[in-house]
């Protein structure tokens, strides 16, 4: 009979521990692949009716970066980086810098001990009703840049037939300003992040079946802390629980469990004038009341269930779904888990948690694989989606994360999916979802709070390469976006467009580009912008 091990909450955090284990003897591999890349861009206003209109914009980027990966017997890592200076030909566009890029690394320091730690340079988007990102080229003033990063040691050890889990992890989220936040006169404002410092520890122990039992259990506690600048705002949780899973047939398994979970969300008041409006800084993000006792913002503090099934066909297909109770309504989850072959991998995941962008962030990252291909566009720029390049992580995407910056808590329920692979000379990645926030906000002595505010976000993502031959490279990135807010005056907005790119070999680690691309923008109850960008450049590999 196969032996399933338990699922669920604590199910998750033993898989944790098992994934940073150090790997199986094998062959050494390391690269390390630097470069310098110098680009002209030209970007076309398509939808512009004034022939006195000037509606071409054209920039010079000077880039540098390092795509690496080592995978050994201790040791797996994979980093892709990509600095990038814009310097503009006229006064239309301003000089930017934009940097992009992922880390994730595993570090096996003893027997089933291990060093786990992640990093991200991104571009999101400041307001759910503002422009869409497109293709990150050119002015967007509805874009910031975002860092996050975390790291922290797990264990994974047996003590008999017991098996034995143990993890922290710290992060850190910072976002950059954006003097656009907050100007609209029509739209209420709301509070962006400034930055988060987020502590998550758990420790587990349980038993397969079929060692000394006929059903698996496993007992798991958890601490989470997650401290944001903006209002003071505090985030604190803690949970216990006991999971069972009952071995029905060598497939199928009957799993459950029951548990006690206290979860507070806090923050000051905030800073307000006469008339109600918040007081903002220099940067258009609010200011707490020096005076302001604590806010309770969201609080669910009792008894937690769930049961479902998990079901394994075989090694390369796991389906698991459970419905119970949590944060004091119905709770429902499940996952997807399919390896069609080497090298394609299928992960979906229906979730319904509490996040914020901070925590949110830095769960995404580190649930990347560290053996990972980073999705770009025709233009080089980070497309949110990173894809896994072996094993049984299909990768994940950040599209859903980065709808808003909105710094309040909130109820996270949706879909992602995420799906890479290849055969011959063909690559392919496919990453994307649905997300449903309902935020949380205490009263206080603005004119309009977030609380049961409720925005929609769908995000599709979809690269595909294909060699032409030893030296040449055809690829082509499609996308499409829509966003809604229940934002007083925020409107829909939909995005959507495309690039290819041809990539040539010339010698010695000289190899030019060149890109073309077709992208939409559009804003409810207006015209939609479209806009087509063309790209030449050469690059430089050490």
């Amino acid at each position: 009979m196969r032996r399933f091990s338990t699922n669920l909450t604590s199910a998750a955090a033993l898989a944790t521990g098992a994934g940073l284990m150090a790997a199986p003897a094998q062959a050494q591999r390391v690269e390390v692949n630097p470069y310098v890349e110098v680009q002209q861009v030209l970007s076309f206003d398509l939808s512009n009716d004034d022939p006195l209109a000037d509606d071409v914009l054209t920039y010079t980027a000077v880039a540098a970066g390092v795509d690496a990966s080592m995978d050994t017997r201790r040791v797996q890592v994979g980093a892709s980086y990509r600095y990038e200076r814009r310097i503009a030909w006229d006064d239309d566009l301003a000089d930017d810098d934009v940097h992009s890029g992922l880390l994730r690394a595993n570090v096996g320091l003893t027997r089933g001990l291990s060093l786990e730690a992640g990093a991200l340079a991104a571009r999101a988007r400041t307001e759910i009703g503002g422009d869409d990102l497109g293709a990150l080229i050119g002015d967007n003033a509805n874009s910031t840049q975002v860092y996050s990063f975390y790291g922290g040691p797990t264990l994974s050890t047996n003590a008999g037939p017991l098996q034995i889990g143990a993890g922290y992890r710290i992060a850190y989220t910072h976002v950059e300003d954006n003097l656009n936040a907050n100007t609209d006169p029509n739209q209420p404002a709301v509070d962006y992040v400034d930055h988060t410092t987020y502590h998550q520890a758990y420790g587990s122990v349980g038993m397969v079946a079929g060692e000394q039992l006929p059903f698996g259990w496993t007992a798991t506690g958890g601490y989470e802390r997650e401290d944001a600048d903006q209002l003071d705002q505090r985030y604190e949780g803690t949970y216990a629980r006991l999971d069972v899973t009952v071995p029905v047939t060598p497939d199928l398994a009957i799993i459950g469990g029951v548990g006690y979970e206290n979860i507070e969300v806090t923050q000051r008041d905030v800073l307000v004038d006469a008339n109600g409006n918040p007081v903002l800084d220099n940067n258009g993000r609010f200011q707490s009341d020096p005076n302001s006792p604590r806010l309770l913002a969201f609080e669910t503090d009792g008894f937690i269930y769930d049961g479902g099934i998990l079901w394994r066909p075989s090694s390369r297909l796991e389906l698991m779904a459970v419905v119970g109770d949590r944060y004091d309504t119905t709770y429902y989850a499940g996952s997807l888990n399919y390896a069609a072959s080497q090298f394609s991998n299928l992960n979906l995941s229906v979730y319904n948690t509490v996040e914020s962008f901070g925590r949110q962030t830095t769960n995404t990252l580190a649930g990347l694989p560290t053996d990972f291909t980073v999705g770009r566009n025709g233009f080089n720029q980070f497309n949110g989606c990173a894809f896994g390049a072996g094993g049984d992580n299909a990768g994940g995407c950040f599209g859903n994360d980065f709808q808003s910056l909105n710094s309040a808590n909130f109820r996270s329920r949706g879909v992602s999916l995420a799906w890479s692979g290849g055969r011959g000379p063909w690559s392919y990645g496919l990453g994307g979802g649905y997300q449903n926030r309902r935020y949380f906000a205490p009263a206080t002595a603005a004119n309009f709070a977030l609380d049961a505010v409720t925005d929609e976000v769908f995000a599709l993502q979809g690269d595909l390469g294909y060699a032409l031959s030893p030296n040449s490279n055809l690829g082509g990135s499609l996308y499409a976006n829509w966003y809604n807010s229940g934002i007083v005056g925020e409107p829909d907005v939909f995005g959507a467009g495309g690039s290819a790119t041809y990539s040539v070999n010339l010698y010695r680690g000289l190899s030019a580009q060149a890109s073309a691309g077709l992208f939409a923008n559009q804003i409810e109850d207006q015209d939609t912008d479209w806009l087509g960008s063309l790209l030449v450049g050469m690059r430089y590999g050490f």
